[in-house]
């Protein structure tokens, strides 16, 4: 089975979504050149009021991408997408999961978070062949955040229940500015896993070698990967959006020396659709 790596991608899309809200609310004369789409004023009635109460975003798009991390290989993978909110904006469900803000004062925040980690299938690309799947696993953990000014930085950990028992934990720092009806973002994240999960997708064991012909290597716990990203969001209407991002991931440290690994670098595009109710 294909585990999709666009998941990977998809918690970028909702910071856009959130500027595009505020900017709405804000004075015309802080918005810059240009003025957003006016919404109409008018809250839906039944069903697509709750929809409009519960912010509710869908959409779709397509991710052009590494078949897997390391991977020199490419390929375009379809990503739904459909994301809401609920109690005062204070949970939110996505793609990737389960977010409940525990603590929110002026623009600081706590929030606890769940999903999925997707693991990975052998068959993904031949150069896997021989070193078995890795199990899809719960993941559970918390992020902080700070808002200042455009800017926000987040700090996250998660761990990671089944599949490679490990824990990530990810820093970064992403900012965002609107432009009459253009969003245009940049950010940056560096990513830590611990030993057990640098063992499970950059490790090959004695068993694994024979398989496969790689080398044997022991991967050790330390940062595995830089992200670089830039995004813009076109608001198109008061519902409809069009959104392209660009991100860039360079493999560090033990990850980037590992023999599953073709390429450090790690590059993708992304091209999304979406309609807010």
């Amino acid at each position: 089975m294909k585990k999709n790596i666009g998941l990977m991608i998809l918690p970028a899309l909702v910071m856009p979504l959130s500027a595009g809200n505020r900017a709405w609310a804000a004075d015309p004369g802080e918005l810059g050149a240009g003025e957003p789409p006016a919404p109409s004023g008018e809250r839906p009635t039944g069903f697509r009021g709750k929809l409009h109460d519960w912010n509710v975003v869908v959409g779709a798009g397509a991710v052009y991408g590494p078949k897997f991390e390391g991977s020199k290989d490419f390929e375009v993978m379809p990503v739904p997408f459909v994301s809401a909110s609920f109690f005062n904006d204070r949970v939110h469900v996505g793609p990737t999961g389960l977010l409940i803000d525990i603590y929110k004062v002026e623009n600081f925040k706590i929030s606890a978070r769940g999903g999925m980690e997707f693991g990975r299938d052998e068959d993904d690309a031949d150069h896997l062949e021989g070193l078995g799947d890795i199990d899809s696993g719960a993941k559970v953990g918390g992020v902080i955040s700070y808002e200042l000014g455009p800017i926000e930085l987040s700090a996250g950990v998660d761990k990671i229940i089944g599949g490679s028992d490990g824990v990530t934990g990810t820093f970064g720092a992403e900012y965002s500015h609107m432009v009459g009806q253009f969003i245009f973002s940049a950010g940056a994240s560096a990513t830590w896993a611990d030993k057990n999960y640098m063992k499970s997708y950059f490790g090959v064991t004695p068993l694994q070698s024979a398989r496969s012909g790689l080398d044997v290597y022991d991967a050790g716990a330390g940062f595995k990967r830089i992200d670089l990203t830039a995004s813009v969001t076109y608001l198109a209407s008061e519902h409809w959006f069009v959104r392209g991002q660009a991100e860039l991931g360079i493999l560090t440290g033990d990850a980037r020396n590992s023999p599953v690994v073709q390429k450090d670098t790690q590059p993708s595009v992304m091209m999304f659709v979406g309609y807010k109710f």
